[in-house]
Protein backbone atom coordinates (compact mmCIF):
# COMPACT_ATOMS: atom_id res chain seq x y z
CA UNK A 1 0.00 0.00 0.00
CA UNK A 2 1.28 3.45 -0.89
CA UNK A 3 1.64 5.56 2.25
CA UNK A 4 3.07 8.75 0.78
CA UNK A 5 0.69 11.53 -0.23
CA UNK A 6 -0.30 11.93 -3.87
CA UNK A 7 2.03 14.08 -6.01
CA UNK A 8 1.62 17.81 -6.59
CA UNK A 9 -1.03 18.24 -3.88
CA UNK A 10 -3.53 16.11 -5.82
CA UNK A 11 -6.40 14.41 -4.02
CA UNK A 12 -6.51 10.75 -2.99
CA UNK A 13 -9.64 10.26 -5.14
CA UNK A 14 -9.90 11.75 -8.61
CA UNK A 15 -12.51 11.47 -11.34
CA UNK A 16 -10.87 11.99 -14.70
CA UNK A 17 -13.25 13.06 -17.45
CA UNK A 18 -12.98 14.19 -21.02
CA UNK A 19 -13.46 13.48 -24.68
CA UNK A 20 -12.63 9.86 -25.52
CA UNK A 21 -9.34 10.48 -27.31
CA UNK A 22 -5.60 9.93 -26.97
CA UNK A 23 -5.26 12.90 -24.61
CA UNK A 24 -7.73 11.35 -22.16
CA UNK A 25 -5.95 7.99 -22.35
CA UNK A 26 -2.65 9.77 -21.70
CA UNK A 27 -4.11 11.45 -18.58
CA UNK A 28 -5.27 8.10 -17.21
CA UNK A 29 -1.91 6.51 -18.05
CA UNK A 30 -0.07 9.35 -16.32
CA UNK A 31 -2.17 8.90 -13.17
CA UNK A 32 -1.37 5.16 -13.18
CA UNK A 33 2.35 5.88 -13.61
CA UNK A 34 2.21 8.27 -10.63
CA UNK A 35 0.82 5.51 -8.37
CA UNK A 36 -2.95 5.87 -8.75
CA UNK A 37 -5.06 2.77 -9.35
CA UNK A 38 -8.25 2.41 -11.33
CA UNK A 39 -11.37 2.51 -9.17
CA UNK A 40 -14.46 0.93 -10.67
CA UNK A 41 -15.44 0.72 -14.28
CA UNK A 42 -15.18 3.57 -16.76
CA UNK A 43 -18.35 5.37 -17.83
CA UNK A 44 -19.16 6.76 -21.26
CA UNK A 45 -21.86 8.95 -22.76
CA UNK A 46 -22.45 10.77 -26.03
CA UNK A 47 -23.02 14.52 -25.86
CA UNK A 48 -24.26 14.92 -29.42
CA UNK A 49 -20.77 15.67 -30.73
CA UNK A 50 -18.41 13.10 -29.30
CA UNK A 51 -18.09 10.38 -26.67
CA UNK A 52 -17.27 11.68 -23.19
CA UNK A 53 -15.66 9.26 -20.74
CA UNK A 54 -14.97 9.18 -17.01
CA UNK A 55 -12.62 7.02 -14.96
CA UNK A 56 -12.15 7.20 -11.21
CA UNK A 57 -8.68 6.63 -9.76
CA UNK A 58 -7.53 6.34 -6.15
CA UNK A 59 -4.10 6.85 -4.65
CA UNK A 60 -2.26 3.68 -3.70
CA UNK A 61 -3.72 0.23 -3.36
CA UNK A 62 -6.44 -1.08 -1.11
Amino acid sequence: MTTSPPPDGKLVYRLLTGKDDNAFCARVSEALEQGYQLYGSPAATFNGEHVVVAQAVVWGSS
